[in-house]
């Protein structure tokens, strides 16, 4: 049986990129709450802001769910190639 290999995140890659969307979503938050225009421009500005956040991390997931698909798929087509394989012996006469 061979050996599942995992792809691995560094805790400093992950420490980046959550340090990296809480400052974009900062910066944007206080930017909007000095905005010089109406509330009621403010306010459509965050919904907007909030969309663009949520479909992102629906985006990510789904992007991830269609690699672990993948990937699933590419074993199993390798483990029935592997069989088919060591079941194979090119010696063998048919009689």
């Amino acid at each position: 049986m061979t050996k599942r290999i995992q792809p691995q995140q560094t805790a400093a890659f992950y420490a980046q990129a959550v340090a990296s969307f809480g400052i974009s979503l900062t910066a944007m938050a206080i930017g909007l709450v000095y905005l010089p225009a109406a509330p009621w421009v403010r306010a459509f500005l965050t919904l907007g802001l909030l969309y663009v956040v949520t479909s992102t991390v629906v985006l990510c997931k789904v992007v991830r769910d269609r690699q672990e698909v993948s990937e699933v798929s590419s074993r199993v087509d390798q483990a029935r190639l592997d069989k088919l394989l060591t079941e194979h012996d090119p010696f063998r006469v048919d009689s």
